[in-house]
């Protein structure tokens, strides 16, 4: 048994945590951190012991591994204080502020024998993973581009922003799903092009990236907007006999957030509308299309990872290097934003 607690007590615990853990009959949430129980907006789950003492959750000699859900900006200090009292530590994402951070925390983590790492959830999306499945299965041929897109219309938000902070830019905030996607199944690109805009000027937010990884002769695009109407597809894939498309986007979050919870059989499932289409052209020269039955995403294999790493000592998935690149590029992309 896996026995867990969680600094915060907000969406990010809520929705896309604790909906995965409370299936899991090796992991036992133990306890709850929140600084204001005044502000307490969701359920209590029955079984839970909620606190207002950091300590008590620091000094809970049961308790193996504390997740860190809240805001970025205090991951740090919040991580930096599991490690020191000896708890492994998931983190949400962003991982850091800082790749600095990152290494420090990194370096702790090791000085002292303990898992630390990002909640890479994105990594088990069902169009991440139906791409993967199409990749590997070899139809479309070598690859030579793949498109990544994450669109929104919400021209409310930027311009409800008049200031610049890096890291609550829009790159971090949700170029951390995408590249973390790219650099988990493709690895360090040879070279990165950045184009990482504020669309409504200087001194504004960060509303709109565009980041091109190159891999000899492959280009991973990586895009996004506050500004589409009318989003792009989820991820085009093209190579050098045909090409996949996936409009729509992995649905665990959707269901999420109408409250249907993953112990529904359909949960973040697919139906035949979701399917990607895969043309390609055969040994014979025939062209086909095909609808792709989608691969089924599950946002709780990150703590099946911990779980076989903390208890069974495996490696974890979530490697320190491939966070560490995250950052890297993030920290890249917006440093010429002010």
């Amino acid at each position: 048994m896996l026995t867990i607690g969680y600094i915060g007590n907000g969406k990010s615990t809520n929705r896309y945590h604790l909906p995965f853990v409370l299936q899991r009959d090796n992991i036992k949430v133990k306890t709850i951190y929140r600084r204001n129980p005044a502000h307490d907006d969701w359920d209590k789950i029955a079984g839970v012991n909620y606190t207002s003492d950091l300590d008590e959750l620091l000094n809970d000699k049961d308790i193996q591994l504390i997740v860190v859900c809240t805001r970025h900006d205090s991951h740090y200090e919040y991580a930096k204080q599991v490690l020191e009292h000896n708890k492994n530590c998931l983190v949400e994402k962003p991982f850091m502020e800082t790749s600095e951070q990152a290494k420090e925390i990194f370096a702790l983590a090791k000085e002292k024998s303990l898992i630390v790492q990002s909640y890479q959830n994105r990594r088990f999306d069902s169009d991440f993973l139906t791409v993967q499945k199409v990749i590997e299965e070899g139809k479309i041929g070598d690859l030579l581009e793949v498109e990544m897109h994450y669109d929104y219309y919400r021209p409310y938000v930027p311009e409800s922003v008049h200031s610049f902070i890096p890291a609550f830019s829009f790159l971090y905030e949700h170029g951390c799903h995408t590249l973390d996607q790219v650099v988990s199944y493709f690895g360090k690109p040879d070279s990165t092009h950045y184009d990482v805009k504020q669309l409504l000027g200087p001194g504004r937010m960060n509303d709109y990236f565009d980041l091109d990884l190159y891999y000899g002769r492959l280009k991973v695009s990586v895009k996004s907007s506050y500004f589409r109407l009318k989003e792009r597809p989820s991820f085009v894939v093209y190579g050098t006999k045909g090409c996949f498309v996936k409009e729509t986007k992995d649905r665990q979050e959707e269901h999420l957030k109408l409250f249907y919870m993953p112990d529904n059989k359909d949960f973040g499932v697919d139906r035949l509308e979701h399917y990607g289409v895969l043309t390609y052209i055969d040994e014979e020269g025939t062209t086909h299309e095909e609808k792709v039955k989608s691969v089924n995403g599950d946002y709780g294999i990150v703590y099946d990872d911990l779980y076989e790493a903390i208890i069974n000592g495996k490696d974890k998935m979530i490697t320190d290097e491939q966070t560490l690149l995250q950052m890297e590029i993030l920290e890249t992309g917006v440093k010429d934003l002010k």
